[in-house]
């Protein structure tokens, strides 16, 4: 007597082997959701690093510091008439190719970058201060070297500081804080890989009979593997989006909370109001509006390989 197809001895749509009603179907969503939750901070956490990262970058390559000790005596001849050697190198950094903006630092703004160091009463200290002056560098800026042997041949002890050294430690520091995100982000997918496999073991061995009944009646590996992920698939897929209607508001949130360390708009003092968070989300990064919507996708497709995987290995055991 021929077998018959135990797939269709009823619609797809209904659970043939019993499924829905089998252990560890109803924690599994919980558990998705918050694997979910963690792995959309990751990706919000390696993206917020790479952002920070560029554009701190890019602040620090496109400065230079220049010190000027003893500002008020006179520079090296030739000279005009109350000339300063503060006024001599500011004088040689606007006419320099390259250089976007020259700003020499105030008293004040000297003394309260030594105010942490010295004191509130840092300017009141009689310490003979060198001028400090500010440079902003365009893309193609000049060459520090010469630029340097200029400065010290205008005015002798001039130093001319880049921040070459800073800007690689940042940028090492980015890639590390963005490996780390993405680490964790593979280890939250593997936790959630492991636990669906988990589960699915858990409903095999509840409908263990039903399921060697069906395999003994003709039903093959590939239709008793697609019941159960199916089953694991939607039930990822509702947890993934759990877990990402949760995270979207926190990942907003820090969004408009890091976003004047990313722009140049001031940003108003205080916690961000609603319709400035509102704003936030369509300023997210392009990454950020394409990975976060795809994580119950993905968290799908990680339920349906792990379950596939489960069943399969679990019927190769099978007579």
């Amino acid at each position: 007597m021929a077998r018959r197809d135990p797939s269709r001895l009823a619609p797809r749509r209904l659970d043939g082997l019993g499924l829905r009603h089998a252990p560890g179907w109803r924690v599994l969503p919980l558990i998705v959701a918050a694997m979910a939750f963690l792995a959309a901070l990751a990706i919000a956490g390696a993206q917020g690093a790479a952002e920070l990262g560029r554009h701190w970058q890019q602040g620090a390559a496109a400065t230079l510091t220049v010190q000027v000790p003893r500002p008020a005596a006179p520079p090296a001849a030739p000279a005009a008439t109350g000339e300063t050697r503060r006024d001599r190198v500011v004088t040689l950094l606007r006419g320099t190719p390259g250089v976007a903006t020259v700003r020499p630092l105030g008293d004040g703004e000297l003394s309260d970058l030594l105010r942490p160091w010295l004191g509130s009463n840092a300017e009141q200290l009689a310490l003979p201060l060198p001028a400090v002056v500010a440079v902003t560098v365009a893309d193609d800026g000049p060459d520090l070297a010469a630029l340097a042997a200029r400065l010290e041949a205008a005015a002798p002890g001039t130093l001319t500081e880049s921040h070459g050294p800073w800007v690689r430690r940042l940028a090492l520091l980015a890639r590390s804080l963005r490996i780390c995100a993405l680490a964790a982000l593979g280890l939250v997918a593997a936790v959630a890989a492991a636990m669906i496999v988990v589960a699915t073991r858990a409903a095999l061995a509840s409908r263990r009979e039903v399921v060697e009944t069906l395999h003994g009646l003709g039903a093959t590996d590939l239709y008793i593997a697609d019941r159960f992920a199916r089953r694991a698939s939607r039930a990822a897929a509702v947890g993934g989006l759990a877990g990402l209607v949760l995270a979207l508001p926190v990942v907003v949130v820090l969004a408009a909370l890091a976003a004047p360390f990313v722009s140049a708009v001031p940003a108003e003092a205080g916690v961000p109001d609603l319709a400035e968070l509102l704003a936030t989300v369509w300023r997210l990064p392009p990454v950020l509006l394409w990975a976060l919507p795809a994580l119950p996708l993905l968290a799908g497709a990680i339920g349906y390989v792990a379950a596939q995987g489960a069943v399969r290995a679990w019927l190769r055991h099978l007579p």
